[in-house]
């Protein structure tokens, strides 16, 4: 089979606008988490990371002329635009999937639009006529684990042969309906979180668009190499992860099966690391179980929070970073370990031999997934 590379990237959060301006912000200490007090959204104060207006009329600016598309669209069409902009040399989009991951897309319209113009498919070719994408859209929407499974497919689909590249994006907003969906659960921290540390409190949610572009042909600029990928389901609960860790492991022992590697070559883990209670302490149990426990491990989600259905794809971006910088990245908010198996989480910037790296992902409904990116 073909291998597969990824020759292209931009994400957008409270952070910037770019892969290069994230880069430098991580580095310089900076989050994009801060205290809302917004009555329109909740009758409480509350930790977030929203892209601020200033942002959003960059984004409208570039998709100007484009007024049938929401802002969930424009914020989409946005990075895959800057993507392909950023590329060695244009791609041919008849030979290109297009690929969209995200949880809740247009939600927020219901009952104010046509329920026909709230459905996924719909958004999506909104997308793809936009960017003049002439391929039919695929819409990848399981919980938290969309992304990293709409990048597996765009793995499978370039294996195939069927397509030369694959656009793949991630991208949900931040919402009413989502924050009253976690504060439901209990589920909404109070600071911003801080990934499997002792005193963690719960999630912090953000908004976020990503992109990342693969293609069977590798360029000068190759970010990296995706290797493989797995998928696996615990079913233990409709919202709560396994108690054990052993499905996901599961997942991670198939992904390192499918990249032709052992656990001791992963040099980096980029964890779901969601800093609520079980999530944390399951996925610690996994890391034990699948033997990569020894391996630096970070959650990208102190700086920006869960993005949902563009998590998956925005925090690839950052271990394609890591790869390409040979620097592992520290996990925000961490002090003390709190989970029960005593996985080796990165507190700071520091240069490393890193050529493969692990991405893994949990969601309702006890799904899991992982990926095996290699550097390029």
């Amino acid at each position: 089979m073909p291998h597969v590379y990824a020759i292209g990237s931009n994400i957008i959060s409270s952070l910037g606008m770019d892969t290069a301006a994230h880069w430098q912000a991580i580095q310089t200490g900076s989050i994009g988490i801060k205290r809302y007090e917004d009555y329109s959204l909740s009758s409480t104060p509350f930790m977030a990371a929203k892209l601020d207006p200033a942002q959003i009329q960059v984004i409208q600016a570039l998709t100007q002329g484009a007024t049938t598309l929401t802002p969930f669209e424009q914020l989409a069409a946005y990075s895959v635009k800057k993507a392909l902009d950023d590329l060695d040399e244009p791609i041919d989009l008849e030979q290109t999937a297009f690929i969209l991951s995200t949880t809740k897309g247009n939600i927020e319209l219901l009952g104010k639009v046509p329920d026909s113009q709230v459905l996924l498919p719909h958004a999506a070719k909104q997308i793809a006529t936009h960017l003049g994408i002439p391929t039919q859209p695929i819409i990848i929407s399981n919980a938290c684990v969309s992304g990293i499974i709409a990048l597996q497919y765009g793995l499978r689909l370039l294996q195939s042969g069927r397509y030369k590249h694959a656009i793949v994006t991630g991208c949900d907003r931040f919402s009413k309906f989502v924050l009253h969906g976690f504060q439901s659960f209990q589920a909404i921290s109070d600071e911003p979180c801080r990934p499997f540390d002792a005193a963690r409190k719960g999630i912090t949610l953000g908004e976020a668009a990503a992109t990342i572009i693969l293609s069977v042909n590798r360029t000068e600029n190759t970010l990296g190499e995706l290797a493989g990928g797995a998928t696996s389901n615990d079913a233990n609960h409709i919202s709560g992860p396994s108690r054990t860790g052993e499905e996901l492991a599961m997942a991670i022992t198939s992904a390192l099966k499918d990249a032709n590697i052992t656990p001791a070559q992963i040099g980096m883990i980029s964890a779901h690391g969601t800093a609520t209670l079980f999530n944390d302490e399951m996925e610690a149990k996994a890391f034990d179980v699948a033997g990569v426990m020894h391996s630096p491990v970070h959650s990208f989600k102190g700086y920006i929070g869960h993005t949902l259905g563009a998590a998956g794809v925005f925090e690839s971006v950052m271990v394609l970073e890591g790869l390409r910088h040979q620097t592992l990245i520290p996990s925000a908010g961490f002090e003390e370990l709190g989970v029960p198996r005593p996985i080796n989480v990165t507190k700071k910037f520091q240069h490393a031999d890193i050529q493969y790296a692990l991405k893994t992902a949990s969601g309702f409904g006890g799904c899991n997934a992982t990926l095996i990116w290699k550097k390029g």
